[in-house]
């Protein structure tokens, strides 16, 4: 079993359901969603398995146990306060697109810091195949070094928080699928929010789809 610590928008959030069935999927149900055109379902596949959401601790093979990651996500929960979350809007990931933060936002920054390095005692080091995978991609070096401190090339200074809404795509329908992004998510992204939980996503087996299994509400103050 894989976990993962991910922001989700809460589920009476016009954003979590625009996501949803953008996807085609909603992974806190862990049920399909009808997708507001046929072109969507070749390439949304890939992001459909994590569910709508924009990574905080990425997933991982747990050294420990899932009740200490819970007891852990619930203690850092409990002492993070909430915050406002900035505007997003469609933009690009390499070829791939994706619901960006547009301006830096100190607070969301210090939250996928410390999520990464709080929870970083329950993941089980990648393995040789592991490693191999991730080098197929060209990485920076600095990218190289965060994979093998903690395991993911893109945190810290090399990560940009995001919500992915597709695999990468050839370079003649990105500006088409851009389009249909943005009328979908316009009602939904005119909507002022606050991050107010983490979700523990957990993958039940190799290559299975990744389930919403808790909230952690963010208490502190």
């Amino acid at each position: 079993m894989r976990a993962a610590v991910f922001y989700a928008p809460e589920p009476d959030d016009r954003l979590a359901h625009a996501g949803a069935a953008w996807l085609g999927r909603d992974a806190e149900r862990n049920i399909p969603i009808p997708q507001p055109s046929p072109k969507l379902a070749c390439i949304t596949a890939s992001p459909a398995r994590y569910g709508f959401h924009a990574t905080l601790k990425p997933p991982m093979n747990l050294a420990t146990s899932l009740e200490s990651l819970t007891t852990d996500i619930a203690a850092f929960a409990a002492r993070t306060a909430p915050f406002p979350l900035p505007p997003l809007a469609v933009g690009q990931m390499g070829n791939a697109l994706a619901l960006l933060a547009p301006s830096a936002s100190a607070s969301l920054q210090n939250l996928c810091d410390a999520c990464v390095e709080t929870l970083d005692s329950h993941r089980l080091p990648p393995d040789s195949a592991e490693l191999a995978r991730r080098h197929q991609v060209t990485l920076s070096a600095a990218e190289s070094a965060m994979l093998a401190r903690w395991g993911y090339p893109y945190v810290f200074a090399c990560g940009r928080f995001h919500l992915t809404l597709t695999s990468a795509l050839p370079a003649k329908i990105i500006a088409d699928r851009a389009e249909q992004a943005v009328l979908h998510f316009a009602p939904a992204l005119a909507v002022r929010r606050q991050v107010r939980s983490l979700a523990l996503f957990i993958e039940p087996a190799p290559g299975a789809a990744f389930v919403l299994a808790r909230r952690f509400p963010l208490e502190g103050r």
